[in-house]
């Protein structure tokens, strides 16, 4: 009965909606795109931009292929990471307001990078992402494990209270920290504020993770929508349920632990963007996971683009404008009688 339901509820979402949510989403990513590479704190005309786009010459050609290009593309990447991750959590906790800020998993990077700078001299993202990995995957393993205690399945109300509670203990210990070892603070400043701007030569070795997780995402789609339907349909299906829980976690310690590493900490772009795709696409996870990775780089770019321009001087941390945005839209979220389901 329950497969029933859901395939009803996908079929009302015509194949021809979906294509053009996803065409539209495409568009807006391109436009979003140029916008990131053309608008800046710096002015810079049209044609400043094209000749340092082209040439790389002079101090326009720096600004743009040395600082924008490379923000954007980390914005780019950044952006579907975290949203892709709040999609897979969303599915395999079957908890439609769950994501790796409300989970911990973002803090838990956090603190994993912290560590690493605070006790081991790591001052690079290529050594960053290692302590983000082991701090991403310790706090959604024990954010899950608690959710699931003395139960055959995680119970998303637990899971999502323990890890808020888990996610504020790992703030104040950063916190504790930075406090207790000012150096690090200052180290820190601009990457803990969830930055595009915090750029160094060797965060492109972030890429290849991020690439792979978002591979094992798509590949992990099937297995989701078998496990929409509960543990013991999906298990007669054919799905095996215990390591499509256990990838799930492989591919989303891969996205947060590198997408922290690359930009800090950045909320809310995994819970709203695969939960405002859903509305537009249907249940179907493959749909999901697709117009979600055109989605929350188009969120993250554009809320860069608009912390660049809102100040006379200076500029806003993404992560600032993403939280703007994303706490009433999580307001709305838990305002509504029932929750688009999964």
């Amino acid at each position: 009965m329950t497969s029933v339901l859901i395939e009803e509820q996908a079929a009302r979402v015509s194949a021809t909606r979906r294509g053009l949510v996803v065409l539209l989403l495409a568009v807006a990513l391109a436009l979003a795109s140029v916008a990131s590479i053309v608008l800046g704190s710096q002015r810079i005309g049209i044609d400043e931009v094209w000749l340092g786009l082209t040439t790389g010459e002079g101090d326009h050609g720096a600004i743009v292929q040395g600082m924008r290009i490379p923000r954007t593309v980390i914005g780019l990447a950044v952006g579907a990471a975290l949203g892709i991750a709040g999609a897979l959590i969303q599915g395999f906790t079957r908890n439609p307001l769950a994501d790796p800020g409300i989970l911990g998993v973002n803090a838990g990077a956090s603190l994993g990078v912290t560590i690493g700078v605070a006790f081991f001299g790591v001052s690079a993202a290529s050594g960053y992402i290692w302590f983000s990995f082991a701090g991403a995957i310790i706090a959604t393993v024990l954010v899950y494990l608690i959710g699931s205690a003395g139960r055959t399945a995680p119970d998303p109300m637990r899971m999502t209270l323990s890890g808020v509670a888990l996610g504020a203990v790992m703030g104040g210990v950063v916190a504790a920290i930075g406090l207790l070892n000012p150096e690090v603070f200052n180290t820190m400043r601009s990457w803990n504020a969830g930055s595009l701007s915090a750029l160094t030569p060797d965060v492109y070795t972030v890429l290849p993770f991020l690439a792979l997780g978002l591979v094992l995402a798509f590949c992990l789609a099937p297995s989701l929508n078998a496990l929409a339907l509960g543990d013991d349909l999906a298990t007669a299906l054919g799905s095996r349920v215990v390591l499509t829980r256990v990838l799930s976690i492989v591919a989303v310690t891969l996205l947060c632990g590198a997408a922290t590493a690359a930009a800090g900490p950045i909320a809310f772009v995994g819970l709203m963007v695969p939960h405002a795709v859903r509305w537009f696409v249907g249940p179907h996870q493959g749909w999901i996971l697709l117009g979600t990775l055109l989605a929350a780089p188009l969120l993250l770019l554009t809320a860069d683009v608009v912390g660049r321009l809102v100040l006379t001087t200076g500029e806003l941390p993404v992560s600032v404008v993403t939280a703007l945005i994303g706490a009433p839209v999580l307001i709305a979220l838990v305002r509504r009688r029932k929750v688009s389901g999964l």
